[in-house]
């Protein structure tokens, strides 16, 4: 593997890394929440939901990496499961809200969340974790 002088991690690397990490993530995720008969995809919306009551189609969309249309699809099959509520919004917008079972699932399925990712970082030391955080932040803005 070729260096650059100095760095020790490229960034092609870093980036690889990240992908891992996040690949892993989905997989335990997915894996913890399929008791509770949600995807993460599904239990993201409704973690979404929590923190931004009435949001409108387009924004989970956007919050929860899919296309309008996909999620659309998505906002229906939960809607008919009883985990959130479609309204009529302004002009021709559709708001959504958590109802009370989509509430107790992402509740249930934040207990979940916090279990694997606290064990994913587990072999970093709380001023590392912290530190981790800041640089991706950083690398995002």
């Amino acid at each position: 593997m070729v260096r650059i002088v100095g760095v020790k991690h490229r960034p092609a690397d870093v980036a690889l890394a990240v992908k891992r990490l996040q690949h892993r993530h989905h997989r335990a995720l997915s894996q913890a929440l399929a008791p509770l008969g949600l995807s993460l995809v599904q239990w993201d919306t409704l973690r979404h939901l929590h923190r931004q009551p009435d949001a409108s189609l387009h924004d989970l969309a956007v919050l929860t990496f899919q296309t309008d249309q996909s999620f659309g699809s998505l906002a229906v099959r939960m809607a008919e499961r009883g985990l959130i509520e479609r309204v009529p919004g302004p002009g021709r917008a559709v708001r959504h809200r958590l109802t009370a079972e989509g509430e107790r699932l992402r509740a249930a399925g934040q207990e979940l969340v916090d279990g694997v990712t606290e064990s994913s970082f587990s072999a970093l030391s709380p001023a590392q974790l912290d530190q981790l955080g800041d640089l991706l932040e950083a690398a995002l803005a």
